[in-house]
């Protein structure tokens, strides 16, 4: 008897990307496929936190019109337009993140439906694999209980709400059987982990650090009103990737106030500063161009901004979003302004992640990588083509390291090797 194939198309975040997974675990009389061509079925697994990731998923869904495929919308954006998609005939069927785990029986349906969220559940079952990835993300709470004034994504994720201890434990426990050694803790914001239960993300970490088979563990993004004195205690263990990803926002006081922020910047400095003496790499969010951020704002952010031991940056141009108290300010910051704004962090970041490994090879210290992708290429040396092997991971760092060996390697092993003099723009090795 034919299965038709499914295809899952994602955007978004490692939430998403998670969500995806249980989808794809959860599939019984259909089989997944990597590739769009092929597919029966098309999933789209939505990403709704700016109207340009609308606009994405929309023009993406436009694209597949005329291909004869029967197309599913889920994700976060089935609050924000997955009805008007619907009604257009534009999909077969929309169901909210509470529905996934039928995904199965929801694709049978003869019907095309609208299956709302409803912003409480939590999955059921335990992932037996995590198809296609080296590194396995582990969601271990939904929601968020803040209230930022630029972001709809309560709205359509829900208020905070965490996994047991135990169920995330079992997670990871049976995907290291399936070979995964390294780890990523994800969720809608995961530093409100265990508020439920009287426990505490640290709680949490010493727990999963404790099982043998676990070899890395990155923590996901969290907020500096998250990190306890507790947190601080375990970042010794040896497990812990030396990166964390604590998202500030912004670096002005006053624009702070104005996204409805609970972090303040002299805080955020006295944090940054004792994490990085801790020899930790440290990432951030930023959004640039929010609405009231004068050029006085502006310069005292920048500032600020510099003080900061940063190493790694995701900055955005802010975008509007529908349905939040940001959207309805009026002293929009021009495009262009914006993106100049943008350019000046991201090249003082760059710089601090060069001198920050600059700073490691005189150190000499070995850098623990694990190998992602491996590419064989031939080049022509003394009239003799030779192969050699071009792989790519990242350190516990969170740098990204490419390797060049004519030794074979495979994917999703490890490598320990000595730290190099790095240039500015790449993160490279010969071995």
């Amino acid at each position: 008897m034919y299965k038709q194939k499914v295809y899952f198309k994602t955007f978004g975040c490692r939430t998403n990307l998670f969500d995806t997974q249980v989808m794809m675990n959860a599939l019984k009389d259909f089989i997944q496929t990597p590739y769009e061509e092929e597919s029966d079925i098309v999933i789209i697994n939505s990403c709704t936190v700016t109207n340009g990731a609308d606009s994405g998923v929309r023009n993406y869904i436009h694209r597949l019109q005329n291909e004869s495929k029967k197309i599913y919308f889920t994700g976060c954006g089935v609050q924000t337009q997955g009805q008007n998609l619907l009604n257009k005939g534009l999909v077969f069927g929309v169901f909210g993140h509470s529905h996934k785990e039928n995904i199965n029986t929801i694709l049978k349906q003869k019907a095309p439906f609208y299956l709302e969220d409803d912003l409480k559940s939590l999955d059921n079952e335990i992932l037996s694999d995590f198809i296609g990835k080296s590194r396995a993300f582990i969601k271990i709470q939904e929601g968020c209980d803040f209230a930022c004034s630029y972001c709809i994504i309560p709205r359509v994720r829900g208020k905070a709400r965490s996994f047991s201890e135990d169920k995330i434990l079992s997670q990871v426990n049976q995907l290291a059987q399936k070979g995964f050694s390294e780890f990523i803790l994800t969720g809608t914001n995961i530093g409100s982990w265990g508020k439920e239960f009287g426990k505490d993300l640290a709680t949490l970490i010493e727990s999963l650090c404790s099982i043998p088979a676990l070899k890395r563990l990155r923590i996901g993004s969290l907020e500096p009103s998250q990190i306890n004195s507790h947190f601080l205690e375990i970042l010794e263990n040896p497990k812990i990737e030396r990166h964390l990803h604590i998202a500030l926002q912004h670096t002005a006081p006053e624009m702070l106030k104005i996204m409805n922020r609970i972090n303040r910047f002299e805080t955020d400095l006295e944090l940054f500063t004792l994490l990085a003496n801790k020899g930790f790499a440290l990432g951030s969010d930023f959004i640039v161009g929010h609405p009231g951020e004068s050029e006085k704002i502006w310069q005292e952010a920048y500032d600020n901004f510099s003080l900061l031991p940063l190493t790694h940056l995701h900055s955005f141009v802010y975008s509007p979003r529908d349905h939040t108290i940001s959207a309805t300010f009026k002293n929009r910051i021009p495009g262009n302004l914006a993106k100049q704004r943008k350019q000046q962090i991201e090249s003082k970041v760059a710089e601090n992640n060069f001198y920050f490994r600059q700073n490691l090879s005189k150190q000499n210290k070995s850098l623990q990588v694990l190998i992602e992708n491996v590419t064989t290429k031939e080049k022509l040396d003394s009239n003799y083509t030779k192969s050699y092997h071009l792989v790519q991971g990242f350190d516990e760092y969170y740098n990204l390291v490419q390797i060049q060996t004519q030794t074979p390697i495979t994917r999703d092993c490890w490598l320990s090797i000595p730290y190099f003099t790095p240039k500015m723009d790449k993160n490279y090795a010969e071995i």
